[in-house]
């Protein structure tokens, strides 16, 4: 099996790449972001990859780093996430991106990937919620304020300046990061009026 390849970018295509590897010409499959953070070709790379065998074909996938790869794999532990659609996800969230919709629960988030319909987002957030690798890089505080904001459990002036800033059009996820960074700089006590002040001073950040 192949776990990482160093070589020579030979071409671009739709959604993979050429890496030359003295002389070897092996066709690696990219998510967009990855594709678009690579260097030109005839440039130097080094990609994680993760091998998959099929009876019919070995295909490659490619990755900016290990993470990204265990990523990929994470994904496709859910039922209905296949190689595509796990490189579709990564193609619109990055790692950081993906540990922070998960943690939140934003199914909204993992939906915008092309495939991705709601009940799947809602089954990927579930089920990965335990799983997931990087949680631990959250703001504990903005996984307990989203958690409480959904289970309705959440003090009122929080869920108030959440629900204020939902009805201006910003997704609840985000919502709820922005009045979790407000709680940060306000401190307890702060009523909803500041808090939504405070938010919206994060979200136009």
């Amino acid at each position: 099996m192949i776990g990482k390849l160093k070589g020579t970018i030979d071409s671009y295509g739709e959604d993979s790449i050429v890496l030359d590897v003295h002389g070897v010409g092996y066709v690696v499959q990219c998510s967009a972001k990855t594709l678009g953070a690579l260097p030109a070709a005839g440039e130097a790379v080094v990609l994680s990859i993760e091998t998959q065998v099929r009876e019919d074909a070995i295909r490659l996938f490619g990755f900016r780093t290990d993470g990204e790869r265990e990523w990929f794999r994470l994904l496709q532990s859910v039922q209905g996430v296949g190689a595509k659609v796990a490189l579709a996800i990564l193609s619109v969230l990055d790692g950081g991106a993906l540990a922070t919709a998960i943690g939140t629960q934003d199914k909204a988030a993992v939906a915008r990937a092309p495939g991705v319909g709601p009940k799947l987002a809602a089954r990927i957030v579930a089920e990965l919620k335990d799983k997931a690798p990087g949680l631990g890089a959250l703001d504990p505080a903005l996984v307990r304020l989203a958690g409480a904001v959904e289970d309705r459990t959440a003090p009122k002036p929080v869920a108030d300046a959440v629900s204020a800033l939902v009805n201006l059009g910003y997704p609840q996820a985000q919502a709820s990061a922005a009045v979790a960074a407000a709680l940060k700089n306000g401190g307890e006590g702060v009523e909803a009026p500041q808090l939504i002040r405070l938010g919206l001073r994060e979200l136009a950040r």
